[in-house]
């Protein structure tokens, strides 16, 4: 077989996956264009048309549902052949691909990345940092970093952190004129920044203590998704932010920042590293768990 015709055979079989010629480009460092063309080529070449395609969508024909189901066994083959190899080499090499929350990756993946890429001069890492949910298997991540609760079933999941909390932190400016919240009941008095997910929704604080759980719904003047965006809101002493400890901390240990219902703030869910379970872990993804789980 020719390279032109396996590369023909890679670019269906990644549209037949994603059933989108964007993502099947994304995946494989091309243009969308170039494999509508590539397919194209295939379905002139053995004259059946493999695609239907409309502006909105791309599905399967019969044809194309028969020829996926040789070709995908196929190619995890021969993935499976070339991974098994990284056995045999010393230095981690080639590109992974992570998707981790926005909100809390610097405290779980930042301090990582330069000492890995530093010890693995020939490994690509590629992060992708979002608060929105991500299927990381049909986004053509390696692995994702997300809380206990949002891992999807049948993943292999790691424990890879402590687990951390969201605060409640405001500006000494902002409480020269109000008082410090005794417990969560009392935000209803203070102006208090919402939090949005990427979709728009917004989500309340949850509080508990002694048992006792509390969840409050923010009505503020401002909504934002983006937790380095609440913090500087309160640093100018906007209202009250809702956001992880870890970012806070040298603001309130500066006195920039004051923070208040400690005793109500809980730790959230345990953070894991889950990826789909693998015969043969390649030696550049290997290098890349070992460092997270190292931090």
């Amino acid at each position: 077989m020719r390279a032109t015709e396996l590369s023909e055979l890679a670019a269906f079989a990644a549209v037949a996956r994603h059933k989108s010629f964007r993502k099947a480009g994304e995946e494989r460092g091309v243009t969308a264009s170039a494999v509508s063309h590539a397919v194209l080529n295939l379905e002139d070449r053995i004259g059946i048309r493999l695609l239907n395609r409309t502006t909105r969508s791309v599905s399967l024909t019969e044809a194309g549902e028969l020829l996926i189901s040789h070709l995908s066994p196929a190619f995890g083959e021969m993935a499976a052949a070339l991974d098994a190899l990284n056995r045999y080499r010393d230095t981690p090499f080639g590109k992974v691909r992570i998707n981790v929350p926005n909100s809390i990756g610097p405290f779980v993946i930042g301090r990582i990345i330069a000492p890995l890429l530093q010890h693995n001069p020939n490994l690509q890492l590629e992060i992708n940092a979002t608060d929105r949910l991500v299927d990381i298997v049909e986004e053509g991540f390696d692995a994702g970093i997300r809380f206990g609760e949002r891992v999807t079933e049948g993943m292999v999941a790691l424990r890879i952190k402590p687990r951390i909390r969201l605060v409640v932190v405001g500006s000494p400016a902002y409480f020269e004129t109000r008082p410090k919240p005794a417990t969560p009941h009392e935000l209803k008095r203070h102006l208090c920044i919402q939090n949005m997910f990427p979709s728009g929704a917004r989500y309340a604080w949850e509080f508990e203590k002694d048992g006792q759980t509390v969840s409050f719904q923010p009505n503020g003047p401002l909504s934002l998704d983006d937790h380095e965006l609440m913090m500087q809101a309160a640093l100018g002493g906007v209202g009250l932010a809702y956001i992880w400890e870890p970012r806070a901390e040298k603001a309130v240990a500066g006195g920039e920042l004051i923070q208040v219902l400690d005793d109500w703030c809980q730790p959230e869910e345990p953070l894991y590293l889950y990826y789909p379970s693998r015969r043969h872990m390649s030696a550049g993804f290997r290098a890349v768990i070992d460092a997270i789980r190292a931090e």
